[in-house]
């Protein structure tokens, strides 16, 4: 029964990598049309400004990011580091509540 709930949650976790993966190639995508359709239509209305590169520049470093969650290149503040944390956290509160019931313990003799 364990060996059904473990491979599930691998194909559940599997899946939702797979759309993360999707969803930044669907931002990607947009991005490209709607850059280029900046750059073309700065071009058309102002040669001596280029100001298509903010809009670029900023979508692009969120696109970055975006990037880098989806194929799992997120350096500290990821996933990995919130599980981490997570069980840190949890592991302390026991050994706290461990430590607890042994003062407790001890001065009930």
């Amino acid at each position: 029964m364990n060996e059904y709930f473990n491979e599930q949650d691998a194909y559940f976790r599997a899946k939702k990598k797979v759309k993360e993966i999707r969803g930044f190639y669907y931002n990607l995508t947009c991005y490209c049309v709607v850059i280029t359709g900046l750059f073309i239509l700065n071009l058309a209305t102002s040669r001596e400004h280029l100001w298509f590169l903010y809009p670029a520049l900023g979508w692009g470093i969120g696109l970055a990011f975006h990037g880098m969650s989806a194929f799992g290149l997120t350096f500290m503040l990821g996933k990995d580091w919130e599980e981490r944390k997570m069980r840190e956290y949890m592991e302390n509160e026991q050994q706290f509540d461990n430590q607890l019931k042994n003062k407790i313990g001890n001065h009930e003799n």
